[in-house]
């Protein structure tokens, strides 16, 4: 099953309201908007960060940048740096900018997301493509996700 149909599954057994939408490629958060027809601060920006010994997911609003050293601190570590393109399609079979924001049970990573995304009404992110968009309030996403929420926003 490929990542699309395991977030459409796992939002359809939770009784979750959402829309899907297929758009052109969008490979930056801006595009993804524009595309999608919804603002940019409702993108759910997601980033594959490799500290020391592992990877970990880190989600905010795509209207904002990530703070490396807030990042850095919420990870207790020194070493922090960026999947490659090669990492990103090993662990989550995505290309760059189709990575949906979900840790455990759709990713095995450890999923943080910025308080950013919590003053939102809902959510919209590539879903596994960069084709295909879900959008769903944020309130079924953050009880579907079960997050680590922290601040590491600029």
């Amino acid at each position: 099953m490929d990542l699309t149909e395991k977030i459409r599954q796992l939002l359809t057994e939770n009784n979750i309201d959402f829309s899907e939408v297929d758009h052109g490629p969008a490979k930056t958060c801006e595009e993804s908007a524009q595309e999608r027809g919804e603002d940019l601060k409702i993108g759910g920006k997601t980033l594959l960060l490799k500290d020391k010994t592992k990877f970990h997911l880190f989600v905010l609003a795509a209207s904002l940048q990530a703070d490396s050293n807030k990042i850095r601190k919420v990870l207790k570590t020194q070493r922090l740096r960026f999947a490659s393109a090669q990492e990103l399609s090993y662990l989550a079979n995505v290309e760059k900018g189709a990575l949906p924001p979900f840790g455990r049970p759709i990713l095995p990573l450890d999923l943080y997301v910025d308080e950013s995304i919590t003053q939102n009404k809902k959510i919209a992110f590539n879903a596994g493509l960069l084709t295909k968009s879900f959008i769903l309030k944020i309130n079924d996403y953050l009880k579907i996700a079960n997050p680590i929420i922290c601040h590491f926003s600029k």
